[in-house]
């Protein structure tokens, strides 16, 4: 089988190589292509979102290619049209946004994402960049590095609250979500979930089941959001929404940036209403360079890394060159969309 291995600087074109061979062994040709992100930000490519790279670039890799392993490589209709040999794609990470299903299955092109891969590790980001926005770490680390003791930190003004007896409210309880929940009780909050498409019994085995949206807001101290990007959840959280919180609430977000109104976010730093807030994506990524986001008051920001560590890069890779070995072997594809 002819497979390109088009990796990026996370997920390397040489990891995924290392799997795929480890997988189905060396009787096969992987040819490696490395696309920019993550030092170029993902964007919108042709008809397909969150992709790295172009079109001629993968078609030239392509010449000949049965099968293609990437991350972020755009598989447009162009491309479907332009590589008529290919017939497998794997996508190794949690959604094939970066795919034309449509196009995929009208020329039997077989799909396959790898979901899960970074579901620890996004967990584990979220509880960091809360506890750094609830406990104002980066203020109090760029204070001590300019030469300042900045005791007035100390102060119950200013020293932040804590987990422990917090009501804490999860917007989603997928992959991520659950985990979440999960750390977030065992550090003592009081764990309420929102999510009307989870299992009803998942959810009271991770804390309280909350139908109503504005019931779960009104009701927290601390918000965390794990949906999904679609139609429904762009911009579930508002000016409305952010009302609803308590005074001093804090929010957080690690899952998708257009989830959230950042405009009326601002808004709620800035009156003081809300507490704090950590943010890992963006609407727009990176925030333009007049985004009020950059001047807001007890905003942590991070470049979207939630979901980057060395297992992380080690995950998909090999779960992808699990799917090409099934693929090989004529078993289903543990995790096909097309």
């Amino acid at each position: 089988m002819h497979i390109l291995a088009a990796g990026d600087h996370f997920v390397a074109p040489d990891l995924i190589a290392r799997e795929l061979t480890a997988e189905i062994g060396t009787g096969h040709r992987i040819d490696q292509l490395c696309l920019p992100w993550p030092l170029t930000p993902f964007g919108r490519i042709a008809e397909v979102d969150e992709a790295s790279g172009d079109e001629e670039t993968i078609l030239g890799a392509l010449r000949g290619a049965e099968a293609l392993v990437t991350q972020m490589g755009p598989v447009t209709k162009r491309i479907l049209d332009e590589a008529p040999g290919l017939r497998l794609v794997v996508i190794g990470r949690g959604g094939p946004v970066n795919v034309n299903l449509e196009a995929a299955a009208e020329r039997g092109v077989r799909v396959c994402n790898t979901p899960g891969r970074n579901a620890a590790a996004t967990a584990e980001y979220t509880v960091g960049l809360l506890l750094a926005a609830m406990r104002r770490i980066p203020e109090t680390s760029a204070a001590l590095a300019a030469g300042r003791w900045a005791g007035e930190f100390y102060t119950y003004d200013n020293c932040g609250p804590g987990l422990d007896g917090s009501r804490v409210g999860l917007i989603g309880a997928g992959a991520v979500g659950s985990r979440v929940a999960r750390a977030l009780a065992a550090l003592g909050a009081h764990v309420r979930i929102h999510d009307p498409y989870a299992d009803q019994a998942l959810l009271r085995e991770l804390g309280t089941p909350v139908g109503d949206l504005d019931e779960l807001l009104a009701g927290s101290d601390v918000v965390s959001l794990h949906a999904r990007l679609t139609p429904e959840t762009r911009g579930l959280l508002g000016a409305r929404e952010l009302a609803l919180l308590p005074e001093g609430a804090v929010l957080v977000n690690c899952a998708r940036g257009a989830l959230l109104d950042e405009d009326a976010l601002c808004d709620a730093l800035e009156s003081g209403r809300l507490g704090a807030a950590g943010l890992d994506v963006f609407a727009v990524e990176p925030p333009p360079a007049d985004s009020r986001l950059r001047s807001a008051p007890r905003l942590v920001m991070t470049p979207h890394l939630a979901g980057a560590n060395t297992a992380v890069a080690h995950n998909a890779a090999r779960l992808a060159a699990a799917e090409v070995g099934r693929y090989l072997r004529g078993e289903p594809l543990a995790h096909g969309v097309v």
